[in-house]
């Protein structure tokens, strides 16, 4: 099982120390937060796998920090704690996208449980989104945008893909900076080489170093073989440094002497390696801002901004919005295996179109996702949609009075996906999904 990161919300301070404790027990590294606003203030620093959270707390709920975090665009697995059970809650907590439900007081053996479960669908999201992206690769299947905003973009990528130029990526958080990089990679004479992406916030300070430069056999506690760092990994391909406004001073100190002289130096070794990469930064953070409060050193920004891309957010870019959503769908179908495309209800067009997502196209593109598990007859319908999304909108909804159906739908596509990714292996699936294996033949009689 990998090592998640895992935040436990609750204003009473033994819970969020108990629960802490045994989860550290299973392996695990844990984050901690008394209140909602502190919880999305961790998320925005962190790449949460996992959330524990209390219903109620003072200043936002536990399900209103779920559709907030969903607005922001953080990605991450909910499970709901109370000690105040009742249907309409554990309703409430599934229609804002919380993955499971607990009763306080919470047993070590079901959260850890819960743990194993959500980190094999971690496991098998990430097979999927690798086989989706490979399988966009050989289709050669891209969106291609109509606004002028992007025709901009478009043709400073033409002319710099081709190039080792270094390059800055600009632009808001889910406004598509990993995915502008990449097409950038792929457009040039590195194309066949690798493409390492680094997400700069989410190494700790003190790994920094041994991950980007590797490290001898024995160059500190624990170091008990050499380590290739990811400047050599990616040698005659693309490192793509995403947010760089991150990195810590002193690490920036180091980052321009080898874009100065093209070499590294590994942890504990006294050689210098030759390293032929081109790198790509990117951050959504004020770069001169940063500069002027001695935050970010100036002569590595002039080093990494050779050429600049500021990518534009998805309301500067509103021509896009209705088009891209189809674009996702088509990907969810494709990747679930569905014949059938999706039709758009109407109402849920003037719903997007009245919506800012603050999240960008990330949050467009979770949108898409979830709207795909929960439309009926290939059609998505506005209840398809986040509660923020249609509320804001001044649409009200009848009472939900086919949730179940909706829950059972999804839990059978994910016992779906599990079969598919050990080739129709029940024993496995059952396993991977913590189902007795006759309570998986029942599952899939009752589907059948």
């Amino acid at each position: 099982m990998k090592v998640l990161k895992i935040l436990v919300v609750d204003d009473e301070i033994a819970i969020r120390q108990v629960l802490a404790h045994a989860i550290r027990r299973l392996g695990h590294e844990v984050i901690t937060a008394k209140d909602a606003e502190e919880a999305l203030t961790e998320m925005a620093a962190n790449e949460v796998d996992v959330t524990f959270s209390d219903v109620r707390m003072p200043g936002m709920t536990g399900i209103e920090l779920i559709e907030e975090a969903r607005r922001r665009g953080h990605e991450c697995f909910f499970v709901i704690m109370t000690a105040f059970a009742s249907v309409s809650t554990a309703i409430d907590a599934m229609r804002s996208g919380a993955y499971d439900y607990m009763m306080k007081p919470l047993r070590n053996e079901d959260v850890e449980h819960r743990i194993k479960l959500i980190a094999d669908l971690i496991d098998l999201r990430n097979e999927n989104h690798a086989l989706r992206n490979a399988a966009m690769q050989v289709s050669d299947k891209v969106f291609h945008s109509a606004s002028e905003a992007m025709a901009r973009v478009d043709r400073i990528v033409a002319k710099v893909a081709n190039t080792d130029a270094t390059l800055m990526i600009c632009g808001a958080s889910g406004s598509g900076k990993g995915v502008t990089a990449k097409n950038i990679h792929n457009a040039s004479r590195r194309a066949n080489k690798p493409f390492i992406p680094v997400n700069c916030a989410a190494i700790p300070e003190q790994l920094l170093e041994s991950e980007l430069f590797g490290h001898s056999k024995g160059a500190f506690t624990g170091a008990s073989t050499k380590k290739i760092g990811l400047f050599e990994a990616a040698s005659g391909g693309t490192l793509f440094l995403d947010e760089i406004g991150e990195l810590p001073l002193a690490m920036q100190a180091k980052l321009l002497h080898v874009l100065e002289d093209k070499q590294i130096r590994p942890v504990g070794s006294d050689r210098f390696t030759p390293v032929d990469v081109r790198i790509i930064a990117a951050t959504n953070r004020d770069l001169p801002g940063m500069i002027e409060r001695n935050e970010f050193r100036e002569d590595l920004y002039f080093r990494l901004n050779v050429f600049s891309i500021l990518l534009p957010s998805l309301s500067e870019r509103r021509e896009d919005l209705l088009p891209l959503f189809r674009f996702f769908l088509e990907n969810e179908r494709k990747k679930l295996g569905l014949s059938q495309s999706f039709e758009i209800d109407a109402e849920v067009e003037a719903v997007l179109l009245g919506y800012d997502f603050p999240g960008n196209i990330r949050e467009l593109e979770n949108i898409a996702e979830r709207a795909v598990i929960l439309a009926e007859d290939n059609l998505i319908r506005v209840e398809d949609l986040p509660q923020q999304l249609y509320k804001r909108a001044g649409v009200s909804l009848p009472e939900e009075t086919n949730l179940r159906d909706r829950l059972k739908q999804y839990e059978q596509q994910i016992i779906k996906e599990t079969l598919d990714s050990v080739d129709g292996d029940r024993r496995a699936a059952a396993k991977l999904l913590g189902l007795g294996l006759s309570s998986l033949y029942r599952k899939l009689e009752e589907y059948s």
